[in-house]
């Protein structure tokens, strides 16, 4: 293995953009990095990963007299410690995939192997047993954790055990890609299959890709793993290579339905919506009621369906409570009699729910505070365990932060924080999205 001499130091690339130094001052061996610096030891006793990088395990264990206990690390040791992953947006249903890579969307758990361990988005350690992780490459390798359709829940439960136990004899590695390896992803997929095929263990293996033959092949395969209990596909870009952060070249695909509602109400907005339009309460034909609040131009805010017209939204699924997903403004049906309603005049059909406000006072409506409102182009994320069904979500419009929390179905509470400067809102946005994931909230949107 590699080593320093006395007085010797170099540079070692993390996960940030300033790489970190290390050192060997007399045989005490220094790191810049945050995990190094943060430890509540003598400074000799101290390691850190990219000391075990460069010197190995078994040097780093004898220098500082065996391995150090882990300590609860800081939310600096976390930020240094993610992982530089792929992240995908969203596919628009318009672009044509033909010839892109095809693939099912796991609903698993996220994890980075860098060599040594598997690490969260966050940089958390998911404690795998020995047995579990042993043939892997000293190559990173990014995948998912998976135990099956419509099992996420006990996926996440079982990853966030620290006692190595035999809950994961249920899990399956299955490894979409090679980050470090700066190829285009055809060479890096035949990469995986010939590495993991060495393996020869039937709980890791490499996700399978096969090549779009256009919109239509993709919708067919997109139906047929939803009516299985899939989530959806992944598109990746022919040739494309990895890199880190949200990138156009990974798509991600769920499908979206249409259907139409009947305004009951206007709720306040929040943040750069404040004094307009925050979201619409409707009601479906069978009673079911809920917030729509994305969507909407700003022309829309200013001037929304009037209350007891007929709109469409398009949505992803329905709940469990027969509350519809994600729903999305469409548009307002002015053609449609409200729904649930027989055709007649608009007396009679207004006659059936009392509105708010005439449809001239609409055009400027004085919006109702409600806590249910939610921001423009959130983040969610939400949590089922069996026993409760609560969603978080979160925007930013400039210094403003916005977070709209509750049960999955409900309109639940908003509040908004105001901040200094971008940068402390951006840091307030981390930090709380942080603090939600390692509760076992997974980000759906």
């Amino acid at each position: 293995m590699p080593d320093l001499d006395d007085g010797e130091s170099m540079e070692m690339q993390g996960s940030g953009a300033k790489p970190y130094v290390l050192k060997n001052t007399g045989g005490v061996y220094s790191c810049t990095c945050p995990a190094w610096r943060n430890q509540s030891v003598a400074i000799e006793r101290r390691t850190c990963k990219h000391l075990r990088k460069l010197r190995g395990d078994k040097a780093e264990e004898a220098r500082t007299g065996g391995a150090i206990p882990e300590k609860t690390r800081t939310k600096e040791d976390k930020a240094s410690n993610e992982p530089p992953l792929l992240l995908a947006q969203s596919w628009d249903f318009m672009s044509d995939p033909t010839g892109w890579w095809l693939s099912e969307k796991l609903d698993g758990v996220r994890a980075y192997w860098d060599g040594r361990q598997f690490l969260s988005r966050l940089g958390n350690v998911f404690y795998a047993p020995d047995w579990f992780i042993e043939g892997l490459p000293a190559e990173p390798l990014d995948g998912e954790l998976w135990l099956g359709r419509k099992s996420f829940q006990r996926a996440v439960s079982i990853v966030r055990r620290q006692d190595k136990s035999d809950h994961w004899k249920e899990l399956s590695y299955v490894v979409f890609d090679a980050p470090s390896l700066e190829k285009p992803f055809e060479a890096r997929s035949a990469f995986i299959e010939e590495c993991l095929g060495t393996i020869g263990v039937p709980h890791i293996r490499a996700h399978t890709q096969e090549q779009c033959k256009g919109i239509d092949h993709l919708k067919q395969e997109l139906a047929r793993l939803e009516a299985l209990g899939g989530e959806g596909l992944m598109l990746r870009k022919p040739g494309s290579k990895y890199e880190s952060g949200r990138s156009m070249t990974l798509l991600k695909v769920k499908n979206f339905h249409d259907a139409e509602a009947r305004v009951l109400k206007h709720l306040e907005g929040a943040g750069r919506h404040k004094g307009r339009l925050g979201a619409l309460q409707v009601e479906l034909p069978d009673g079911t009621t809920f917030s729509v609040g994305t969507g909407f131009s700003d022309k829309e805010r200013e001037a929304p369906p009037p209350v007891g017209s007929t709109i469409t939204f398009r949505y992803q699924e329905l709940s469990d409570a027969g509350v519809p997903r994600f729903p999305s403004f469409v548009g307002v049906r002015a053609e449609a009699a409200p729904i649930g309603q027989a055709s007649g005049t608009a007396t009679e059909a207004r006659g059936k729910i009392k509105p708010e406000a005439s449809a001239e006072k609409a055009a400027k409506p004085k919006v109702a505070s409600s806590p249910g409102t939610a921001p423009a182009d959130v983040r969610r994320f939400e949590f089922v365990d069996g026993k409760s069904e609560k969603f978080w979500e979160i925007g930013r419009t400039g210094c403003d932060v916005t977070v709209r929390f509750g049960r999955i179905g409900a309109n639940g509470q908003t509040q908004t924080k105001s901040f200094s400067d971008e940068a402390a809102a951006v840091a307030h946005v981390n930090k709380l999205v942080e603090e939600k994931t390692e509760k076992g909230y997974k980000e759906v949107r």
